[in-house]
């Protein structure tokens, strides 16, 4: 059952995390030329579509701490330090792109929609505001890139890896 359970938690992580790390990276610049060229229908839809991956495979995203948690029960891992840090990362990148991600990229899709502002409060106008969110979108990739090398090299481990 642990090695089913692996499989899935990695496939999930694979596929979910996935999409939403390159469709946020890939954001900011699509949000810019969208803002720089308001009558182009194609960068609108652009910067749509990266906005909506991002919003269904974070919630897709939900999967890949359950089947962690599951894995990690089976396989009696619970209380280990490397499973804890993995936990809060993984936590503190699912608050990352909830509360500062998405509602930026919003922000940004209604700019590019039309109304021609900057989309956020922070002054400085549509180009600080994609500087800003690649900024948090860097933060939130990284905190998935460190993730990632928890479960792999999982410190104490006695598998040798």
């Amino acid at each position: 059952m642990t090695k089913f359970l692996l499989t899935v938690h990695v496939l999930a992580a694979i596929v979910a995390i996935g999409p939403v790390t390159v469709a946020a990276s890939m954001f900011p610049p699509a949000a810019r030329r969208a803002l720089a060229s308001p009558g182009d229908p194609r960068a609108a839809e652009t910067v749509r579509l990266l906005h909506r991956i991002c919003r269904v495979y974070a919630v897709l995203g939900v999967v890949v701490p359950v089947f962690g948690f599951a894995t990690a029960s089976s396989m009696g891992v619970l209380g280990d330090a490397w499973l804890i840090v993995s936990i809060a990362l993984t936590a503190l990148a699912a608050l990352v792109l909830v509360a500062l991600v998405l509602p930026r990229q919003s922000a940004l899709l209604e700019a590019a929609d039309g109304d021609g502002e900057g989309g956020e409060g922070g002054g400085g106008g549509p180009r600080a505001a994609t500087v800003r969110l690649a900024m948090v979108t860097g933060v939130f990739n990284l905190l998935w890139a460190a993730v990632t090398v928890l479960m792999i090299v999982r410190p104490g481990s006695t598998t040798g890896a």
